[in-house]
This record gives structure tokens, C-alpha cells and sequence, in this order.
């Protein structure tokens, strides 16, 4: 088929100078988040021939922060080996091969920012971190060295691959240093040019500085160098050439011999060429370099927007460069590149890959400078996942990072051919749905509420609706229009309209023609339709059925409403799920069997998965609605909620689940049978979408920033994990990071500064708080990083010794000694001077006047007699009024202008120096009490003290202040103080409003009861908010009186019961009883009443089932399901007598036959005395219909069915109704057949047909009875329960006797005991058992009693042709249609691989696809071990139903024991004792068998009988 599991993998990390790296061979490895990547590149893939050579192999999992470094070990013979640093403060060793880590450690103290294994040391890696600390750590030996060069960040370190104990060094801030390890980190060369980060630094691949001649000057002849390649015999100098990139835009060469730079290149300002890039993102610049080797006179670099650039060192003064992918528009990255890395594939092909922010891994070849492939990834939680329905094989995903993917899934030349949507979304993409006809038109929702629709054909923005939701968008669906969607006529309608449900609760309704106009709530039409009062439930869920005729709506409390069109009425309520329902899916239309259709899966935050089965509710219209509480099927496993569902469109009932669990499960749902379980994934699954095309490959998203295509028939668990197992991939799944809150850097200067600066390479998912931007720091992050002040060195570090006195010029010990010294006499006595002067002096009012009256003694004259020119001149004069504005604080001698200006100028002082309350005072002394108003309103510094002044201003003043205040108070948060404030104007709806916008509902609520009407509605809406808060956030109880008091009983019963508690329900129950709720009432009591049965509590739940009238049916039925549970413990035939049950104590009788103590306990306890009542009691439980069982149907759920029956049964029989006792007695009988549990079968008849059925056949009367068929089949069950006793009675070694047969010992002659042995053939014979024994010589005679006789000859009501005939023709249509499924997925797959291998072909025949397809596992063939055509099974089929057709409906209605079954167990039986069964009814068994028992189990045994 050619079809293989992918991934599509987290994005690489940005801002690290080396997270990705590669080895010769093929094997490439990126660091996405906590974990690294493996891709085989190369013919090692093992990828079909034709598609991209490379493969996502696995993943190195065990940081628990993100990984900030990655290298392997390029030494031959360790290739396997690889190293990683992280956050989490650790450096770890790996084996890819086995994905282990082999060691690690944890030397670092701070963030780690670089590693490199040396290419010269096989054992050696060094590592930098953010303080400047370098570590060099030996493998083998265990050993590592520490080494402290600069107090500078270390953004990137290289080892020399020419000299062993050489490493470059790069800064945050420019600097380029080349140190020598084997000398204690000495610095040999500090190289000074670059202004700003060091991104990368390359070491040219050969030794010597021969290879460039970079000086004209210098170099006045230039040697030949052909084809950029340097000739071997070029001899070598001491010395090496280092290239650095660096965020000042400039990639500098340089020689170590010189220690100077001897070639600059400036990047070029390139015109940007079909880049999908969103112009409003700043990006910042990073410039990574790559030095083939082989190749010194060539350098790749990376540029501003995502180009490639090769550039030609051959001569220095012209600038001059290749671009990568010239040719080819839109094959380069649109965003900025991080890092380059070498690759050489197995069939020695030179390859170069790049990780950049658009979140692609490129792959170019460097003979071409093409890009070969591309490996898409996703920076954020895969929310979302649709199939195109029309474009079959396009893959949908909506992911946190802010954009939509299309993957073509079934390219046949690329297998990741994923085209990428951003325009318009800028949110998290939480929703997806394609319109289920219109070609490329994608419906999309996102977390901050919006609704759009792609045209995904065009390069247009959306189209985004005009509507937002105020929360999350949860699903989208596709629907036919209801009616009060648009006023236009008909023909204005389109024929399909999108359904949007939001976090909010509720679901609108956009029109696709005009998604500018408002969307309609969906909520008034379902109030006006169905007359609801009360309150809408709030919708988490939406989902249309095929036939767009049903809409399903999920709740919060776990309810789903069922709706019918076109006025969406109510005509269903499902009260199954007790949480939030997450998840609805209809099954499909197609496939053997259309009544499948009406299925209906459901998920919810409960790890339980409901499948109803909607049919009956569906055809048969109710006038009022109908309350489900049994579902058809029940998929129990998953330990985490359920966050998604879908059915197979390639089988019948086959379901697929996602789970928080960490795993998706498929299921088998009519059998309720999990098939296999997939477990590739590191967190909660969020999505789940089966391929339209392939029945094996399903395709699943996660928080784990991955998407997983893989095959069902690959995964080795066939259920959810459990126990210990589910702890491991818990464990497994918390080991992913978490979002942490971003802290900014203090500037401390004392002691060990624990790291708080946010990484360069900050996680994605801390980034999905924030938006899809990016999941780097941007760039404002990085430049408010650069203007913090450096800390001196050896402050920051852990380490004491760093700062050695050799360092610092002078002796410490006299440091250390001085500095006690200072602390003794200067900082001490500072301190109680100035807590003296606090206490006995208040600040001065007139500082600034004070202070210029206490100037020199010339000064004060001067002041002297400009104040008496001022007061005595009679005309003004100008130097006058200058003097007296420079020394203002004459005002206080002089007129009422100048001390006005005195005072605004010490107003300023206080001001200027933080003491605005002076200020007002001084304002207050002027009377300008207004000014001080407003300006302490302007500037925020109302006090209470000024708000208690301002009625002096007047009453619109005091009014406007207080308004003022209370806002300010809000900015303050102090919103209860504001509150009270607007209260004392007499604004209580302002106070009530502002309180309830804050979420101080409680004050809110005292208030407006304090002041406001009984009846004022503000009222009653504070309480529903408070209450739906309160609901969300888990407080029931609090949110139920919240309820009560807004007169909303039916809110407040409901949300107590949502707990699900026994104590919660029953307390919802009685106070539903008690405001008249009675239905509500009744559903809520029997519910605590089934929690009670499943803790065995039967005490209680008769309790509960008193709280209401309308359940004395169940109470009923409790009873009976009590005493048949004792029954069975005192027989000890259920799982053991539990100690923790409560009986009743109801009078025991045990002597008695089992009916007459049931309505003996009837009569006593619920006074059923007579047949009205009895009537009355039958009528309410006969509305009741459970599902039929099967083999999962759990036991506790089973017996409950059973007894709900038999409480028919015996409720009919009470009031003579023997046809419905038969029918009750017939359908518990069935239950427990169809189970497979024929003990309790068993019970059922001794306890109900203790005599057998002949009473019951005397109370029918006549043979032409209408429940004489069912009379018929329930006679027929209860033969055949005796028959496999009788059986069973004789199976042992010793055959004993019984009511059957009468067993007696004879003694036999040692003739006989020969004779006997030799009529044993040697297949049969035990070496052991043929020895003979001395107590061996007996030999047992078995002969029938009467009751025996009687038994087998009532046998022959098992052998009914009829019966038989229609058992027949039934399993002829079950092979037909098993056989028609296998051939239809046989097809499939034969398609698919044609198509994959050579390409669709539509010109193929259309009769081929009605070939016979031959399997060698499952296939139905002739005896001849020929295939069958599809005209024979079809002719089959049509045979099979004409003969069911000819059967009368009492047959088919009143299933019947398996004949052939029953033959098979008499012959054998008559096989072992001649003369137990006739030869009349051996000869009919034998009949029955050769005519109808042409399935193989059959013809086998009935081989094996007759010979």
C-alpha cells in the first residue's frame, strides 16, 4: 500500500547558535522544545521511491525544560552519540540508537547557552552559560574543568577542529575570544570589532592562512585557486582563519595569527521574493554561518528575511555572493535563520539543512544551491484536525501558533506537501470544519472568539464574521438554515449556513454570504419554539446529523438536547454525561447497515464514552420531550476526559477516541470492545480524524506540539492504559514544560543571582498565552536585556574563589578588614539622628521661603530694601518687580499677587518633591478649594480628606469629587471603597454595577437588597451571575442559593446535582420536590438512587426513591433486585457476600417460593395490595425501554434490566395478566441468553418457573393465544437450560446421580478390562491411565430416572424446524454482509496502492470493481477454494431475505435457543449413552444439521460426531 506513520514534529528552537546538528550517514537532530528530533536523510530512510528522502525517526525525551544546545560526536565509530544542554541546568550524553542517556551532569549554576563536542577530542564537550562560566567535561574519564574568562553572557562557543585545545567564544556584547584550555582558559587572542551579539562563529575548514589572500596591498600576486578548491600542496602556516556573524549585520574574517580582522562583508538588503510573512511582526536579526568543508574560499550565511547567501572570499574588496535557490521563487525560508548544519547521505551527497522562525527544516544541496525538501513543524497545541470531504486526502490542522495548515496527505511525490494560512487568524486556530460540498472553503474559530472562512484554492485574506464570540471558539458546524436566520426571502437563504458554538455557551448562526452582518443566537428560536422559561442550559458542543435534519446540542451539565428542523424543536434530552460534553459525532449514512445512522457518540470531561441509539425518538416525533437516561452502548476505559470522537467511514460502528489520558483508542461500539490503542504521544491528545481513504491510518494531534499519522494494525495495546501503566505515560506526559510567568531581570549587586531573565529561546507553549507570534523573546525583550547594567565580576557567581586577590591589585584580607572598619563608624550612627528628627519635628509648610530667610546677612539687607522700594515707590518700576519675582518670598510682606505667587511656587517644590498633601493645603489656605480639586483629581491624589472638604465648594462639586474619587478608587482597586463612595450620592446603580463588573457579587448583592425594590430586575441578574460564576468555578451549593434567590429553583436543583455525589443528588432531588419540580425531581432521585445500588447501599436507595410518587415503579424493581441479590449470596453465586452491603429489613420467608416473598415484601412495605395498584405500578415502568445486552454489558447494569422485567412479570400476574407475565418472564430470560451469563439464567427459572412453564399454559387458555409464540420461546429456553444440565450432569469422570440418572457400580472380568482397553485407540490412550490399577476394576451404570425420560422427550420442542430455518437464513445474511465488508476494504487497499505506486488511472474499467478479491486471511470461498463473485452474494443475500420475508412477524419478534446448537448437544449425548435419546429424534437432530448447518462450526462438529 505503501502507506507509513509520519510525524509532523514540534518547531526547531530559535535563538540557540547551535540546537540542531548532523552526522555523516544520514542522521539529522533538532531541538523542538524539551526533546530532539532524529531525521534519516538519505537512502537509509527507507521512504517509497519517488517521495522525499528523509523520515522523522524518533525522539530523545528526558529535559523537563527547553533544550537549548545540540551536537553530536563526529568522531568514526561514535556517531550514535550525541549531547544536549537545557534550561533545566543540565548537560546530557545520548545513544541515539537506543534513545538512552548514557550520563549527564549538572555543573552549571545559570542558564546554558552554548555546547559543542570538540571535533579533535572524541570524549570532550564544552559548554557556556549566560554568566560566562565555561565548562569542559571529559566522558570517559568523569572528569570535568571549570573556567571563568569574561563576566559577559557566552551567546556561542566552537572547538578548532585543527588544534585540540582551541575554542572561540562569542559575547552578547561583540567581543570574540580564543581561549586555550590546556592553560587554564588563557586567552590567546581577544578579538574587538563587532558592536553587538555573536550569533555564530565558524572555523575555516583547513589549516594555515594560505587558502584566502585577503590584504591587496599586501598580496600583490594572487595565486590561481580552481574552482574555489585549494590545491594540497599549498604549504602551511602557522596560524587559522575564523569567520564570525553577528547581529551588527557584518560577518567578519579573521586571522588567529594576526588576532585582527582581515575581511568584513556587510549583509546585502535583499528584495523579498514570494515570502509568506506577516508585515506588522518585527523581526530581529540572527546571522548563522556555515564553512564547507573543502571549500575555504566559500561561506554560507544567513540573511535579514530568510535567504541563503554564498559568498566568495576570494577577493576582499568586492562583495560578492550567490543567493541560494535563485531560480526557483518561494523555495527559500520567509523568516530568519537560526542555524545551518552539514550533511553527507550515504551515496555521498553534500547537503546543507536549515532551521529557521517560519518553523521549516529546509534541505539544499550544495552542488546546486536547490532546496531538495522540506519538514514542516508546528509551534504550538495541535487544537484541531478535518478531512476535506471534497478534496479527499486534504488534512486540515489548526494549531496555537496562529495558522492553518493544509497537508495533501496522498501527494505521491512529497509526503509532507503542506501549505500554510496566517492572513487574518493572528489567534489560536481552536476549530476547524470544511463545507461539506463547496470546494476549498475551510470554516475556522480561534480562542479569542472570532469566526472566519479561507477560500484555500486563492491567496485572499478570510473572510471573518462580523460577530465575535466573548470566549473560545469550541466547534463549528456546517447546517441547513433555521428560520429567523436572514428577513429576505427564500431564494436570499443560502441551503447551507455555519454553526459556531462558544466558551461563553452560546452557539450563533453566521450566513457565508454575509458574514458582515450580524449572526443570530440560536437561543431564541429554541425559547420561542419549545416555550422555555427557565435557563438555557450553556452549550460547550454542536453537531449535525448527515441527513440535516437533527441538530445535537451538548451542555455544561452534561446534557445533550436533541433538536428537530426547522424550528429546531426539543425532542430529546440525553441525561447521561454528569460534566461539561466535549465531544459529539454522528455515524455516518453509508455502509451494510442504514440504521447505524442513528447513532450518536458523545464525550465528555468524565472518561466515559455514551453511544445512543436515536432512532425511535427520531421516527416517532414525540409532542413532548423525551428524557434518555440509558445509553445503547457504554465504552468504559480511557482514565482522562474525552476531548474527541469519530466515526470510520470505512466500517460499520468502529469509533476512534482522544483522551487527556494521553492516547487514542479505537472501538468496536456495538460490541463494546476496545481494538487497539495508540500511545506515540507525550501529552493530552486534542483532536482526532480518521483517512478517507486508508481503513488502517488514522491521524491524531496533542498539547506534545505534534501531529501522528500511524496505522492501527501496527499499535501492540489493544485498551487504555490502566494502574501502573497509565502513572508511566502520566509521568511521561509531565515531563513536558509548562508555562511559566515571565520575570524580569532585577539589577541585585549582592550575592548569587538566581536566574530569572527570560531564555532567548523562550518555550512556544509560554508563548500561547500571549498569541501565535512567535516563540522567541522579541525584540524589545532582547534590547531592555542589553540596557541593563552589567554586575562586576564575581558577584553573580556561585562560585567564591573566582575573584582572586591577584585580580584586584591588593591584599584582601585589608578589604575585608576596612570595610568592618567603615560599617563601624560611618553606617551606624547615621541611622538615630534622623529617627530623632522624624519624631520631633513636621515638616515645614513655606520651605523654599524659610531657607532664603536664613541666606548670608548681605542677602537678607538686599531683601530689606528691594521690599521697602516695593512697598513705599508710588509709581511701579520695572527693576522693582523684577527683584521681587526672583525673591518671591517677599510675597509674604507685600501684596496679595505676590504672595499668590509665593505659594504657587512652594506648591511646586512639594510637588516636585512627592508631597502633594501640602500642596492642597497651601491651595486650601488660597480658598481655591475647586483648584485643588481638580488638580488632585488630574494627577490621581484625592484623599478622603479632600472629598470630606469638597461640600464647601458647593453641591455639584462635592458630586463631580466624589464621581472622581470613585474612579480613582477603581484604578487603586479598591473597588468596595468606591462602591461606598457613589453611594453617598445617592448612585446606587452606578455602586450595584460597578461591584458586579469587579466580581464583588456578594456586596453587590447586600446593597441592592438594601436599596433597591424587591422586584427591581438588577436584582434577580445579579444573582444568576453570581450563581453561573460560582457554577463554573465548582462552588454548587453557593450557586444553587444563588439561583434560589433569583427565583430560579430549576437552575439551583440542577446545579446541585452536578457534583453527581449521592449526597448532592439526593439534596437536588428534594429541593426540586419542594418548588414543584416534579419531573425534575423524580430523574434526580433515581439517580441517587442507581449511585446507591452501585455502592450496595440498598437502604439508602429505597430512601431516595421515597422522595417522589411517580418512582414506587423503581422501588418496585429495587426491591426485587435486592432479594434476588441476596438470593444469590445465600446460593453463593455471586462474586462473594459483600460485607459492606445494607439490606432491609424486609421479613426473610426463605422457605417460601421466590415470588410469593417478593409480593409478600410488596404488600408490607409499599402496601400493594390490590390490582388497581398494581395496574398503576405496571403502567409506570412499562414506558421504560433499556437496551438490549451483550457480552460487555456489565453485571450490576444487567441485573437491574433483569429485575425491571420481572417487576413486570410479577406486576402482571398480580392483576392476571399472564400474556405480559410471559413477555416479562421472556425478555429477562433473553437478557441474560444474550449476555452469555447462563447462571443467572438459570436462577431466573428456578426462581420464577420453580414447576416449569405448564401453569403458565393453563393460564393462557387456548393454543391460538396471540402470546403463544412467545409462550413457545420462553418454554424453549427453559428445555434447554435443563437439557445443558442433563449434559453437564454426565460430563464429569464419575458421572453421579441425580434427578436425570441413577448411577450404579458393577465389577468387570479382566477380559472385559482388555477388551475395553483395546477398543481404545492409541490417540486416546494416557501411557499413565492404561496401567491398571487394584480399585480400577469397576465400571459405572448409568440409567435414566423418570424425571429424565421426561426431560429428553420435551427436548423435541427445541427441534423446530421452523426455528431452524429462520436461524438459518439470518446467519446465511451475516456471512453475506461480513463478506461484502472484507471485499469493499480489499478493494480499497488494491485502489490505493495503485493509485500511490503509478498514479490514479480513470480510464480503469468500472467492472474490476466487481472482480473477485481473493485474501489468504479472511476471505468466503466455495468448498472448491473458489472466490465469490458479487452477483452470487447478492443473489444470496436477496434468497436469505425472501426466506425471512415468508416467516410469520411472531417468529421473528421471539427469539429462540440456537437449534442446531441443541442437536449437536443431543447427539452427543446419545453418542455416549445409547438408549438416552430415541433414534426418531436422533434421526431429526442429524436432518436438521445436514439441511441448515452449512456454516463450518457445524459441518466440524457434525463430522465429528458421526464418525
Amino acid at each position: 500500500m505503501g502507506q507509513e506513520p509520519r510525524t509532523l514534529p514540534p518547531s526547531p528552537n530559535w535563538y540557540c547558535s547551535r540546537c540542531s546538528d548532523a552526522v555523516p550517514g544520514g542522521l539529522f537532530g533538532f531541538a523542538a522544545r524539551t526533546s530532539v528530533f532524529l531525521v534519516r536523510v538519505g537512502p537509509g530512510a527507507d521512504v517509497i521511491p519517488g517521495t522525499s528522502p528523509f523520515r522523522v525517526i524518533g525522539e530523545l525525551v528526558g529535559h523537563t525544560e527547553r533544550v537549548s544546545g545540540f551536537t553530536f560526536c563526529h568522531h568514526p565509530g561514535q556517531y550514535n552519540l550525541c549531547a544536549t544542554s537545557s534550561d533545566d541546568g543540565t548537560v546530557k550524553i545520548w545513544d541515539v540508537e537506543t534513545k538512552t542517556v548514557v550520563t549527564e551532569h549538572a555543573l552549571h549554576q545559570h542558564t546554558i547557552s552554548a555546547l559543542h563536542w570538540s571535533p579533535l577530542v572524541k570524549d570532550l564537550l564544552v559548554s557556556g552559560d549566560e554568566k560566562g562560566v565555561v565548562f569542559c567535561y571529559w566522558l570517559n574519564r568523569n572528569d570535568s574543568q571549570h573556567l571563568f574568562i569574561e563576566p559577559r553572557t557566552i551567546f556561542c562557543l566552537t572547538c578548532s577542529p585543527h588544534h585540540e585545545d582551541l575554542v572561540a567564544i562569542g559575547y552578547k556584547d561583540g567581543i570574540v575570544v580564543i581561549i586555550d584550555i590546556s592553560k587554564k582558559g588563557e586567552v590567546i587572542h581577544r578579538l574587538r570589532g563587532h558592536d553587538d551579539e555573536i550569533h555564530s562563529i565558524a572555523w575555516c575548514p583547513l589549516p594555515g592562512e594560505d587558502c584566502l589572500f585577503t590584504n591587496q596591498e599586501e598580496n600583490s600576486e594572487e595565486l590561481e585557486i580552481p574552482n574555489g578548491k585549494v590545491i594540497a600542496q599549498t604549504p602551511v602556516k602557522k596560524g587559522c582563519y575564523l569567520a564570525t556573524g553577528s547581529k551588527d549585520q557584518t560577518i567578519r574574517i579573521w586571522s588567529c595569527s594576526r588576532g585582527r580582522v582581515v575581511m568584513t562583508l556587510k549583509l546585502p538588503f535583499l528584495k523579498r521574493r514570494g515570502g509568506s510573512i506577516d508585515p506588522t511582526v518585527k523581526e530581529r536579526l540572527w546571522l548563522t554561518l556555515h564553512w564547507p568543508k573543502g571549500q575555504p574560499t566559500q561561506l554560507v550565511s544567513s540573511c535579514f528575511g530568510g535567504e541563503l547567501l554564498l559568498w566568495d572570499l576570494t577577493q576582499s574588496w568586492r562583495r560578492k555572493y550567490t543567493l541560494f535557490s535563485a531560480s526557483s521563487e518561494g523555495q527559500n525560508h520567509s523568516r530568519i535563520v537560526f542555524n545551518l548544519c552539514p550533511l553527507q547521505t550515504e551515496d555521498d551527497k553534500q547537503l546543507l539543512l536549515s532551521t529557521s522562525m517560519d518553523r521549516d527544516v529546509k534541505c539544499w544541496d550544495m552542488a546546486t544551491l536547490e532546496c531538495c525538501w522540506t519538514l514542516p513543524s508546528l509551534g504550538g497545541f495541535a487544537y484541531s484536525l478535518a478531512f476535506s470531504p471534497v478534496d479527499t486526502g486534504c488534512l486540515a490542522i489548526g494549531a496555537g501558533d496562529g495558522m492553518i495548515r493544509i497537508w495533501n496527505t496522498f501527494s505521491i511525490k512529497n509526503n509532507y506537501d503542506v501549505k500554510i494560512f496566517w492572513q487574518g487568524v493572528k489567534s489560536k486556530v481552536t476549530a476547524l470544519c470544511w463545507h461539506p460540498t463547496k470546494e476549498g472553503c475551510l470554516a475556522f474559530g480561534t480562542d479569542d472568539g472570532k469566526v472566519g472562512l479561507y477560500d484555500t484554492y486563492s491567496n485572499k485574506p478570510p473572510q471573518i464574521s462580523s460577530t465575535y464570540h466573548k470566549k473560545t471558539v469550541y466547534s463549528l458546524a456546517w447546517g441547513p438554515p433555521v428560520p429567523s436566520m436572514a428577513p429576505g426571502g427564500e431564494g436570499d437563504r443560502p441551503s447551507l449556513t455555519l454553526y459556531s458554538c462558544g466558551g461563553e455557551g452560546i452557539v450563533l448562526q453566521h450566513n457565508p454570504w454575509k458574514l458582515s452582518g450580524e449572526a443570530f443566537d440560536i437561543n431564541k428560536l429554541i425559547r420561542d419554539t419549545n416555550s422555555i422559561k427557565y435557563k438555557l442550559p450553556v452549550h460547550t458542543e454542536i453537531s449535525w446529523k448527515a441527513d440535516g435534519k437533527i441538530m445535537a446540542l451538548g451542555n455544561e451539565d452534561g446534557s445533550i438536547e436533541i433538536f428537530k428542523v426547522p424550528n429546531l424543536k426539543l425532542i430529546c434530552t440525553i441525561q447521561q454525561h454528569h460534566k461539561l460534553v466535549n465531544t459529539i459525532s454522528w455515524h455516518h449514512e453509508y455502509g451494510s447497515q442504514p440504521e447505524l445512522s442513528y447513532l450518536m457518540a458523545s464525550g465528555s470531561n468524565n472518561a466515559v464514552i455514551y453511544v445512543h441509539n436515536l432512532q425511535t425518538v427520531i421516527e416517532s416525533n414525540p409532542e413532548s420531550p423525551v428524557t434518555i437516561t440509558e445509553p445503547y452502548r457504554t465504552l468504559s476505559g480511557h482514565t482522562a476526559k474525552i476531548t474527541s470522537l469519530a466515526w470510520s467511514p470505512h466500517h460499520d460502528g468502529r469509533l476512534i477516541s482522544a483522551s487527556y489520558d494521553g492516547t487514542a483508542q479505537v472501538w468496536d461500539t456495538l460490541q463494546e470492545e476496545p481494538l487497539c490503542n495508540f500511545r506515540g504521544h507525550r501529552g493530552r491528545l486534542l483532536c482526532i480524524a480518521w483517512s478517507p481513504l486508508d481503513p488502517d491510518c488514522i491521524y491524531s494531534g496533542a498539547d506534545d506540539f505534534c501531529v501522528y499519522k500511524w496505522l492501527t494494525s501496527m499499535q501492540e495495546h489493544s485498551r487504555p492504559p490502566q494502574g501502573k501503566k497509565s502513572t508511566e505515560l502520566e509521568k511521561k506526559r509531565l515531563s513536558q514544560p509548562k508555562p511559566k510567568p515571565k520575570k524580569k531581570k532585577k539589577p541585585t549587586l549582592r550575592g548569587p543571582v538566581k536566574q530569572e531573565l527570560c531564555n532567548g529561546n523562550e518555550e512556544e507553549s509560554v508563548k500561547e498565552s500571549s498569541g501565535p507570534v512567535e516563540n522567541g523573546v522579541s525584540d524589545q525583550e532582547t534590547e531592555e536585556e542589553a540596557r541593563e547594567p552589567e554586575l562586576p565580576c564575581g558577584v553573580t557567581s556561585a562560585e567564591p574563589v573566582i575573584c582572586t586577590p591577584a585580580s584586584l591589585g591588593f591584599d584582601k584580607s585589608k578589604v575585608t578588614i576596612n570595610n568592618k572598619v567603615t560599617l563601624l563608624k560611618k553606617e551606624a550612627p547615621k541611622e538615630k539622628p534622623e529617627a530623632l528628627i522624624k519624631k520631633r519635628k513636621a515638616r515645614s509648610m513655606l520651605p523654599l521661603s524659610t531657607s532664603l530667610d536664613h541666606r548670608s546677612k548681605e542677602e537678607l539687607h538686599q531683601d530689606c530694601l528691594v521690599l521697602a522700594t516695593a512697598k513705599h515707590s508710588r509709581e511701579p518700576k520695572e527693576d522693582v518687580s523684577a527683584d521681587l519675582e526672583e525673591r518671591f518670598h517677599l510675597g509674604l510682606f507685600t501684596d496679595r499677587a505676590t504672595l499668590y505667587r509665593m505659594i504657587e511656587v512652594e506648591g511646586k517644590g512639594h510637588l516636585e518633591n512627592g508631597h502633594p498633601e501640602l500642596f492642597h493645603q497651601l491651595m486650601l489656605w488660597k480658598g481655591d478649594l475647586k483648584g485643588v480639586l481638580q488638580t488632585a483629581a488630574e494627577r490621581g491624589e484625592l484623599t478622603d480628606h479632600l472629598v470630606a472638604m469638597a461640600p464647601v465648594a458647593g453641591y455639584h462639586v462635592w458630586v463631580w469629587a466624589v464621581e472622581a474619587f470613585a474612579k480613582q478608587l477603581c484604578f487603586q482597586d479598591q473597588y468596595v471603597k468606591a462602591a461606598s463612595h457613589l453611594l453617598s450620592i445617592h448612585k446606587v446603580y452606578d455602586a450595584v454595577e460597578l461591584l458586579k463588573a469587579n466580581h464583588f457579587y456578594r456586596e453587590a448583592i447586600a446593597i441592592a437588597k438594601a436599596r433597591l425594590r424587591p422586584e427591581d430586575p438588577i436584582l434577580k441578574d445579579l444573582y444568576l451571575s453570581w450563581g453561573a460564576i460560582l457554577e463554573k468555578d465548582g462552588h454548587y451549593a453557593l450557586a444553587a442559593k444563588c439561583y434560589l434567590g433569583g427565583t430560579s429553583a430549576y437552575d439551583a436543583a440542577k446545579v446541585l446535582a452536578k457534583k453527581g455525589d449521592v449526597a448532592s443528588l439526593r439534596t437536588a432531588a428534594e429541593l426540586a420536590s419542594i418548588v414543584g419540580e416534579n419531573e425534575l425531581s423524580a430523574t434526580l432521585a433515581l439517580r441517587c438512587a442507581q449511585e446507591l445500588l452501585l455502592a450496595r447501599n440498598w437502604v439508602g436507595a429505597q430512601e431516595a426513591l421515597q422522595l417522589h410518587e411517580s418512582l414506587k415503579g423503581q422501588r418496585l424493581v429495587f426491591c426485587l433486585l435486592e432479594l434476588l441479590s441476596k438470593h444469590l449470596e445465600e446460593k453463593q453465586l455471586s462474586e462473594g457476600k459483600s460485607s459492606s452491603s445494607s439490606y432491609n429489613a424486609w421479613p426473610a420467608g426463605s422457605e417460601r417460593p421466590f415470588v410469593e416473598r417478593v409480593t409478600a415484601v410488596w404488600k408490607s412495605a409499599f402496601s400493594l395490595d390490590s390490582p388497581e395498584q398494581s395496574q398503576a405500578a405496571f403502567q409506570q415502568l412499562q414506558d421504560i425501554k433499556y437496551p438490549s445486552a451483550t457480552s460487555n454489558t456489565p453485571s450490576k447494569q444487567l441485573l437491574l434490566h433483569i429485575c425491571h422485567d420481572l417487576t413486570l412479570a410479577v406486576l402482571s400476574q398480580q392483576v392476571a395478566s399472564w400474556d405480559a407475565a410471559v413477555e416479562g418472564l421472556l425478555r429477562a430470560v433473553i437478557r441474560s441468553y444474550n449476555s452469555g451469563n447462563f447462571t443467572i439464567m438459570q436462577e431466573v427459572h428456578s426462581a420464577f418457573l420453580p414447576e416449569g412453564c405448564d401453569h403458565l399454559r393453563d393460564k393462557l387458555g387456548g393454543h391460538q393465544s396471540p402470546t403463544t409464540p412467545a409462550f413457545k420461546s420462553l418454554e424453549a429456553f427453559f428445555i434447554y437450560g435443563r437439557l445443558y444440565e442433563f449434559w453437564w450432569s454426565l460430563s464429569g469422570p464419575c458421572p453421579k446421580s441425580s434427578i436425570w440418572v441413577r448411577a450404579a457400580h458393577r465389577r468387570t472380568t479382566s477380559v472385559e478390562q482388555s477388551q475395553q482397553l483395546d477398543n481404545v485407540s492409541p490417540e486416546e490412550t494416557d501411557p499413565k491411565a492404561s496401567q491398571p490399577e487394584p480399585s480400577r476394576n469397576l465400571e459405572l451404570d448409568v440409567t435414566l430416572t423418570e424425571e429424565g425420560e421426561q426431560m429428553l422427550n420435551a427436548c423435541k420442542e427445541l427441534l423446530s424446524e421452523k426455528h431452524a430455518g429462520f436461524q438459518n437464513a439470518q446467519r446465511t445474511i451475516a456471512e453475506v454482509q461480513d463478506t461484502l465488508a472484507e471485499m469493499i476494504r480489499q478493494h480499497q487497499k488494491s485502489q490505493l496502492c495503485k493509485a500511490t505506486a503509478n498514479g490514479p488511472d480513470k480510464n480503469e474499467p468500472e467492472q474490476k470493481a466487481e472482480q473477485s478479491l481473493s485474501s489468504p486471511q479472511n476471505q468466503c470461498k466455495e468448498e472448491k477454494n473458489e472466490p465469490v463473485s458479487l452477483p452470487e452474494l447478492t443473489k444470496r443475500i436477496t434468497e436469505a431475505n425472501e426466506r425471512i420475508a415468508k416467516f410469520p412477524e411472531s417468529t421473528k419478534t421471539w427469539p429462540f435457543p440456537d437449534v442446531l446448537e441443541c442437536c449437536l448437544v443431543l447427539l452427543h449425548i446419545g453418542s455416549q449413552y445409547s438408549g438416552f435419546v430415541t433414534q426418531e429424534m436422533q434421526q431429526q437432530a442429524q436432518e436438521l444439521l445436514q439441511k441448515y448447518g452449512s456454516t463450518k462450526v457445524y459441518k466440524r462438529h457434525y463430522q465429528t460426531l458421526c464418525t
